[in-house]
């Protein structure tokens, strides 16, 4: 899509749970492009990863999703900050969850989304002299496979049953799309942004609203 409009894409594969491969990403696009102005840290398990309530959530499980949703977000940023540093630019967009601040009902997860938003805020104020700014991006019902296929397995429902479920929680009436978030991931990384830094902005179609 990005070479239909004309662009050039080049892919760099990386484990985000093993910091060389993350070096060797980020370096990798440093080289091929002269500069790095944009991080956008997207990964994230919860359900497909065993993610579980308080009681039944087990050690493994737990390090294992918060190696994926915060550690890996943690080092890309260490490497990533290096080179904006340098080149006293940079724009990082994180995506945490509208889980962070609101409800959800699994550990792992929200503790490891709440934290994205925190060392977000972190970033933010730590690098602002080097004119690098650090955003956070909270989803909130998305209808990804990883958000509807998991809760299809775990509650023995329809695809359409679970969609109506997730469509209904929101008072815009619908999930959003991954290009909901990606608009928002766009408005905060480019130039448009230039004065926002430390924001935490909701993607979730009003759903947040019903805990006021």
């Amino acid at each position: 899509m990005i070479r239909a409009e004309g662009f050039e894409a080049v892919a760099f594969g990386a484990d985000v749970t093993r910091e060389n491969e993350l070096v060797q990403a980020i370096y990798g696009a440093k080289e091929r492009w002269g500069s790095l102005d944009v991080l956008h840290n997207n990964v994230g398990v919860s359900l497909g990863g065993g993610d579980a309530d308080l009681m039944d959530i087990t050690e493994d499980k737990f390090d294992n999703i918060c190696r994926i949703n915060l550690r890996g977000t943690v080092f890309a940023c260490k490497h990533a900050v290096a080179i904006m540093r340098a080149q006293r630019s940079g724009s990082i967009v994180n995506v945490s969850s509208a889980a962070g601040p609101g409800k959800y009902p699994y550990v792992a997860y929200k503790a490891s989304k709440a934290g994205v938003i925190a060392f977000t805020e972190q970033l933010a104020l730590q690098n602002a002299p080097f004119g690098i700014r650090a955003n956070c991006v909270l989803p909130g019902l998305i209808a990804t496979p990883m958000a509807v296929e998991a809760r299809v397995r775990e509650w023995s429902q329809s695809r359409e049953q679970v969609l109506a479920d997730r469509d209904a929680k929101v008072p815009l009436g619908r999930q959003g799309s991954a290009w909901d978030v990606a608009n928002a991931a766009l408005y905060l990384a480019s130039d448009e942004a230039d004065f926002v830094t430390g924001v935490s902005l909701l993607v979730d179609g009003g759903r947040i609203l019903n805990r006021i």
